[in-house]
């Protein structure tokens, strides 16, 4: 595990209480298949909102999911490390 990963996971596990209610922010571009890719990251009953950018070319998703633990949270941004173009907030 990257150093930035650990500090981040350290910061998480020491500054809040579990289960979290976390929330997440990514943009990516405008295709169903991204969109498809990132929803699949999310387990209901998250709540996920979406927004397209004025010339409609990216997608800004916004996610609010309940995390039992740091750990949880790192899976997600390693999942979505994974996606071509996605930009995590």
């Amino acid at each position: 595990m990257s150093e930035n990963i650990e500090k981040f996971k350290e910061l998480l596990a020491d500054q809040t209480q579990w289960p979290l209610l976390y929330y997440f922010k990514f943009i990516i571009h405008n295709k169903q298949e991204q969109l498809d890719q990132v929803k699949a990251f999310f387990e209901d009953p998250a709540t996920i909102t979406y927004k397209t950018s004025k010339d409609i070319k990216f997608i800004g998703i916004s996610c609010k999911q309940w995390m039992p633990d740091p750990e949880s949270i790192i899976a997600i941004y390693e999942k979505a490390s994974k996606v071509k173009g996605l930009i995590s907030l």
